[in-house]
Order: structure tokens, then sequence, then C-alpha cells
């Protein structure tokens, strides 16, 4: 048994899930925060058989796309002086940890 926990874009969250569920894997959403961009993510938990791992990341994969964002930078000069500029950063996607679950109770 393993347990996926997959860090998407809030903006892929809802077809990842409706994906998931559609293919009968029972799905859990936790709103979560990145910590360079600080932006809203979502933690998308499922807990699946070992052989079906492969099957959820693929699924996850085709709705998480990575894709480039403008955004505000800013920069410290001396005398304390700062300036904002724009920066282009990669998005989306998604990251992916596989655990290995002991045991599995569903009451």
């Amino acid at each position: 048994m393993k347990l996926i926990l997959a860090i998407v874009s809030n903006d892929d969250s809802q077809n990842v899930t409706t994906l998931l569920t559609k293919e009968n894997y029972s799905v859990t959403r936790l709103a979560t925060t990145g910590g360079f961009l600080k932006a809203g993510n979502t933690t998308i938990i499922v807990g699946t058989e070992d052989e079906r791992v492969d099957h959820v990341i693929e699924l996850i994969g085709q709705e998480s796309k990575k894709r480039t964002e403008v955004v505000p930078s800013s920069a410290s000069y001396d005398l304390g002086r700062f300036a904002s500029f724009p920066v282009e950063v990669e998005v989306g996607g998604a990251t992916i940890f596989v655990l290995d679950i002991e045991q599995f109770l569903k009451l």
C-alpha cells in the first residue's frame, strides 16, 4: 500500500481531482501555500495499491502542466532603497511524494 502526496497548483487541482475520482481513486484535498511564491497550492492525498502508483502519477501529470508566469520581485539596494521588477518564473506541474504505508484502515 502506498500514500501519494501531490502538490499541484490551485489552477490545476480541480482537473486533477476530477480525473482521479473518475478513475475510482479516493482523493483528499488540502489547501496549502508554497514557500517560494507564497501562492496557493493544493495538496492531493491518494492511497492506493503498489501496482497502481504509476497510473496515479500519470493521471496527475496529464492535468498538471508547467507554465511561465511573470511575478513581481524586489531587490534591495544600498541606503535602504528597494526596487520592484518583474521576474519570469516557472509555475505549475506537480511535486509528488510516494510513501510506504504499513497499515490502512477505513472505519
